[in-house]
């Protein structure tokens, strides 16, 4: 019986999403024995530039030409599909040309697109109309990625108002202090506190779930829901995409 084909994951941003992101690909996996589990390759490099730096025009150097490269080692191991640990990689400023890139070169690996796949499970899963919150990094906020997919998608997006999006979910990431970037393991009480009051704020403007829309998000809430609300972790959609996309009689119900 062929082995089924490798699975790429482009870790790195940070480098605790790429370890999420891969150990949701075993979670998600029917496996008896270590020998049931799906082939993955996980690339977790130190110098890729910042991604929302690039889209905020602080940084004039295009992350893409560096996350090809990874990508292209990826699929030197072989690997057919990989995902990225980033929400923000998946703006059209980096994913399209990280797309162009590997096309021009003849490299044969997919790279499947993070954002598009969990606005499709959130419809599925809320139905069409359904409001929707989103926490996110400010490149990914600012330049709609979420909302976009979720209204194409038949659903309402619901974001923090502006003055909040910087103090309470941006900085619970990138703050050197206390932030997730600076502090993944564990996740300090002052980046959870931010995060959980941009929650409550969602909710009051009628969120029926929130979308962990930075792939370290997930890192400080470890549980389902809160505050009555389901959280959709990208990673969980995500790696649930990657098996169904190499070999989906071994995706987990």
């Amino acid at each position: 019986m062929p082995s089924p084909p490798l699975i790429g994951v482009i870790g790195g941003m940070g480098p605790y999403a790429g370890l999420h992101l891969t150990r949701k690909i075993f979670e998600h996996t029917r496996a008896q024995a270590d020998q049931e589990h799906l082939p993955v390759a996980l690339l977790s490099l130190p110098n890729l530039p910042d991604r929302t730096a690039y889209l905020l025009g602080q940084d004039p150097v295009n992350p893409a030409g560096v996350l090809a490269d990874v990508a292209a080692r990826l699929d030197d191991l072989g690997a057919a599909v990989a995902g990225m640990a980033c929400n923000t990689a998946h703006a059209p400023a980096i994913f399209d040309a990280i797309v162009d890139r590997l096309h021009r070169t003849g490299r044969s690996i997919r790279l499947l697109h993070l954002i598009e796949e969990t606005a499709r499970h959130t419809r599925t899963l809320l139905g069409a109309g359904a409001r929707v919150g989103v926490l996110a990094t400010l490149g990914t906020y600012r330049f709609r990625l979420y909302q976009e997919a979720l209204q194409a998608a038949g659903l309402v997006p619901v974001v923090p108002d502006e003055p909040l999006q910087e103090p309470l979910v941006h900085r619970s990431i990138y703050d050197p202090q206390y932030g997730i970037k600076a502090r993944s393991h564990p996740v300090s009480p002052m980046a959870r506190q931010g995060l959980l009051s941009a929650i409550a704020h969602l909710q009051q403007h009628g969120a029926r779930a929130i979308i962990l829309g930075c792939t370290e998000l997930p890192l400080a809430f470890p549980e389902p829901e809160v505050q009555g609300l389901p959280l959709i972790d990208p990673s969980d959609v995500l790696a649930r995409a990657l098996i169904r996309a190499t070999c989906p009689e071994r995706l987990r119900e």
